[in-house]
């Protein structure tokens, strides 16, 4: 009891206060210096001059726009001879920050609304009607069980369904891809960017761009690092990746365009760098669903006036524009903010060489008795003289 009395008597009525002692150790005179010289590179080299801790900092606002190039040209039993542009492949004409290109297609034509066998599986196969319940659908057949058990072909009976015949077959997908021409179609990116903190903008058009270069120029990495016209193959081939097996499946790729810029400079100094890479999932062990694809349709009419479709089943490569980046331009608070922290940090050098001292050393105990004075309080002091005397 006695002990936390004092304790507390300690805690309450007493005051410690910093002692400076000169010690004449070389050890300890280079690790302080050492640390010392250390947290300054820190400070200098990393927080200054690496990270520019002196600016503000602001994150890139985007806007993009694409147009697409190219012409292709297919010869098939089903469409015969066909030119395809732009208008065929790129759908929607118009996306944000993205486009898609169709590389490969499954077309089922002249498709009219009314009963025809169903595509076989073991769900749909059949023997007799019995087999084929009425009025069934899941979300894998192409429509409505009729409750008929009808020939698909001379060997196979499926069950007859209510739907867009005849029923799309997409167990075979064309190899190469029919539309493996776009390879060489191109894109123009048209990128515009806004710091807000500094109201500065630019885009990626850059201003000693005219229109005799821009209609000539296509993006390479050294000789046209700032061209933003891109062929669609030399996109998928600077990821890594080959185009002709990609084109069969669809995949989706990254246009990334990073805006880095120190506005202490000149605004010409401010300079989009371009990246690319494959954003699908190309795990070989996982391979279920790969690739990237959707279904549309064409309607008209016959001279009858029946309602007749095309249905495609497109393949393609979705291209994703990814615009990031920081601006940075010298202000006087984060300045004075990291000065006085880099100063802060200066303390760490007296506790890392006090803890050497006062616990490693070989003279530890007499650093200790140097260190450490405990001092009575003055008044009290001269009255326990008195009453001595």
């Amino acid at each position: 009891m006695a002990g936390c009395a004092a304790s507390l008597s300690d805690f309450l009525f007493a005051y410690d206060t910093p002692r400076i002692v000169l010690i004449r150790s070389r050890k300890v005179g280079l690790i302080n210096r050492g640390v010392q010289l250390v947290i300054l590179t820190y400070v200098i080299g990393w927080v200054f001059i690496w990270e520019k801790g002196y600016q503000e900092i602001d994150s890139v606002v985007s806007s993009t726009t694409t147009k697409v190039k190219g012409v292709a040209l297919t010869n098939t039993s089903d469409l015969g001879l066909r030119i395809w542009d732009v208008a065929d492949c790129v759908i929607p004409a118009q996306q944000e920050n993205s486009l898609f290109v169709m590389t490969n297609m499954i077309t089922t034509l002249d498709q009219r609304q009314g009963t025809c066998a169903e595509l076989p599986s073991a769900k749909t196969e059949c023997k007799s009607d019995d087999d084929c319940p009425f009025s069934s659908s899941d979300v894998h057949s192409s429509g409505v069980t009729t409750g008929r058990c009808v020939n698909y072909n001379a060997h196979v009976k499926t069950c007859e369904v209510m739907a867009w015949c005849p029923v799309e077959n997409d167990l075979y997908v064309p190899r190469p891809a029919l539309l493996k021409a776009t390879e060489n179609f191109t894109i123009l990116v048209k990128n515009h960017i806004w710091y807000p903190k500094f109201n500065f903008t630019k885009r990626n058009v850059l201003p000693n761009i005219n229109t005799s270069y821009l209609n000539s120029c296509n993006y390479d990495a050294k000789t046209n690092p700032y061209c933003p016209i891109f062929r669609l193959g030399q996109i998928v081939e600077s990821a890594g990746q080959n185009f002709q097996q990609m084109a069969v499946k669809g995949g989706i790729m990254g246009i990334q365009i990073k805006w880095n810029c120190n506005l202490d400079l000149a605004a010409s100094h401010c300079l989009p760098k371009y990246s690319f890479r494959r954003l699908d999932n190309q795990d070989l062990s996982h391979t279920v669903s790969p690739g990237y694809n959707f279904r549309f349709a064409k309607f008209y009419k016959d001279a009858n006036g029946t309602e007749i479709r095309t249905l495609i089943k497109a393949y393609g490569i979705r291209f994703d524009i990814i615009v990031f980046g920081k601006a940075g331009k010298f202000d006087i608070f984060p300045t004075m903010v990291n000065v006085g922290s880099g100063l802060a940090l200066f303390g760490v050098t007296t506790v890392l060489c006090d803890i050497i001292v006062l616990y490693f050393m070989k003279k530890r105990f007499y650093y200790r008795e140097k260190k450490y004075k405990y001092v009575e309080d003055y008044e009290q002091g001269l009255t326990e003289a008195s009453r001595t005397e």
